[in-house]
C-alpha cells in the first residue's frame, strides 16, 4: 500500500506538473496517471488501495467542501438563490431528456435504459469544478455577481437529485416502478442535509467559543482534525439513515462549514479555511488519481462514434438547461457562456455509479458503462481546460470597471 501512495503522490503531481508546463490544466495529468497505474493498464496500485478507493474519493471531496464552506459569503448566495436552486436540476434534466429523446435510435436502447444512462452521465463534477470556483472566489472574478457561489451550490445539489433520479431509474429497468415517494426524497434529501449541518454546525462554533472563553486554547490544527472527524459522521449518517429517511451528507458539510464561519470569529474561520487548501493539495492528487484508477479504457472503443455524437448532444441540451436558469438574471452573454462551461466536466459521479447497471445484469450496462467511461475523458478535460482558460476573458474581476 505504501508503494501505491508513493505512486499516486509521485507520479501525480509530476504529472500536474507536466500539463502544467504546457498550459493544460493539472487534473488532467492526475487523470492519466490513475488510468495508467490503475488496474486497466499497468496494474501498479495495491488491490488494498482500489478496494477503499470509493471511501478516499469522498474524504477528499469533503475536504474540498469544507473549505467552500467556509469560504461562502452567504449574503452574496442570497442575490442568487433562485438561479442556484435551477442549477441544481435543470441543467441534468435537460441532458436526461435527450437521452431519453435520441440515445433509443443512436445507441439502439429502450427508452428506459436510455434514462438509466441519462442518469449516470447527468451529473456535473464537484470535484472538477468546486476547486476552480474556489479559486474564482478567491481571486475574486465573477463575485461581484455572485457566479461562482452560484455555479458552487448547484454543482453541490446537482449530484443528490441525479442519484436519486438514477436509483429510480434502475428500479424501474429491473421490472418495478417509480414511486412519488422516490421524487419527494430529492427536497426532503436537500431540506434535511442542510438543517442537519446547520445545528452541527452551530454547536461546534459554541464549543470552540467556549473552549476560547474558558482559555482553553483549542489548537487550529486540533479543530481541522475536529472539524474532520464530525464531517465523516455527517456523512455516515446518510449510510445509517438508508431506507429510513433521505438526507445529503455532503450538502450537511457544506452547511455546516457555511454556519462555522458565521458564528466563529472571523480569523478563526480563516484559518481553518487556510488549513483546509493546504489539506486539498494531497487530496486533490488522491481524488484524482483514483478516479483515473477507476476508468476502463477497453470500453472506449465499444462505444464508438456514436457514443460520442450521443455525448455531443447531450451537452447541447444542458446548455440550454443552464441557459434557462439564468433568465432573469443581471448576468450578460459573456458570464452566461460561463456558466454554460463550468456545468460542462463530469467524473466523480460517473466513475462512481457508471458501473453499476453492468453489475446488476441490466442489457444497458455495458453500454451505459462506456458512455460514462468516455464521457469522462472527453468532458473533464474539456470543463476544466475551459474554465482555466476563459475566465478572465468571460468575468469581471471584483473592483474593475
Amino acid at each position: 500500500m505504501l508503494t501505491s501512495l508513493a505512486l499516486i503522490f509521485l507520479v501525480g503531481l509530476s504529472m500536474a506538473a507536466i500539463c502544467r508546463q504546457i498550459k493544460l490544466p493539472r487534473i488532467i495529468g492526475m487523470l492519466i496517471t490513475g488510468i495508467v497505474l490503475g488496474p486497466y493498464v499497468l496494474d501498479l496500485l495495491d488491490p488494498s488501495i482500489l478496494a477503499i478507493s470509493a471511501e478516499l474519493r469522498k474524504m477528499a471531496l469533503i475536504i474540498i467542501l469544507l473549505k467552500a464552506g467556509l469560504s461562502l459569503d452567504l449574503g452574496d448566495l442570497k442575490k442568487v438563490g433562485r438561479p442556484a436552486v435551477l442549477m441544481s436540476c435543470l441543467p441534468a434534466s435537460f441532458e436526461i431528456l435527450a437521452f431519453f429523446l435520441f440515445a433509443p435510435s443512436i445507441l439502439g436502447i429502450t427508452r428506459i435504459e436510455a434514462m438509466v444512462m441519462g442518469a449516470v452521465l447527468g451529473a456535473v463534477s464537484p470535484a472538477v469544478v468546486v476547486p476552480r470556483m474556489m479559486q474564482l472566489m478567491d481571486s475574486k472574478y465573477g463575485t461581484k455577481k455572485s457566479i461562482p457561489q452560484m455555479i458552487l451550490a448547484g454543482a453541490s445539489c446537482d449530484d443528490i437529485f441525479v442519484i436519486v433520479l438514477f436509483t429510480t431509474f434502475v428500479s424501474m429497468a429491473q421490472g418495478g416502478t417509480a414511486k412519488v415517494t422516490d421524487f419527494i426524497n430529492i427536497p426532503v434529501s436537500i431540506g434535511l442535509g442542510v438543517l442537519m449541518g446547520a445545528v452541527t454546525g452551530y454547536f461546534l462554533s459554541l464549543f470552540f467559543e467556549t473552549a476560547y472563553a474558558h482559555k482553553h486554547c483549542v489548537r487550529n490544527s486540533t479543530k481541522v482534525i475536529i472539524v474532520l472527524g464530525v464531517s465523516f459522521v455527517l456523512v455516515a449518517v446518510e449510510t445509517w439513515l438508508e431506507g429510513i429517511v433521505s438526507v445529503s451528507g455532503l450538502l450537511a458539510v457544506v452547511a455546516m462549514a457555511c454556519v462555522l464561519k458565521m458564528k466563529s470569529v472571523a480569523f478563526v474561520s480563516k484559518r481553518l479555511s487556510e488549513k483546509f487548501g493546504k489539506l486539498w493539495i494531497a487530496a486533490e492528487v488522491i481524488l484524482f488519481v483514483l478516479v483515473g484508477a477507476a476508468v476502463d479504457i477497453s470500453y472506449m472503443g465499444e462505444a464508438g462514434l456514436a457514443a460520442v455524437g450521443m455525448i455531443l448532444l447531450a451537452l447541447c441540451f444542458r446548455a440550454v438547461g443552464v441557459g434557462v436558469c439564468m433568465i432573469g438574471t443581471e448576468l450578460n452573454l459573456k458570464e452566461r457562456l460561463f456558466c454554460v462551461i463550468a456545468y460542462l466536466p463530469k467524473a466523480t459521479v460517473q466513475a462512481a455509479i457508471g458501473s453499476v447497471p453492468l453489475s446488476l445484469g441490466l442489457p444497458c450496462g455495458e453500454m451505459v458503462l462506456s458512455v460514462a467511461v468516455l464521457a469522462i475523458l472527453i468532458t473533464a478535460p474539456l470543463g476544466a481546460i475551459g474554465m482555466d482558460a476563459t475566465y478572465k476573458r468571460l468575468l469581471v474581476k471584483e473592483g474593475d470597471r
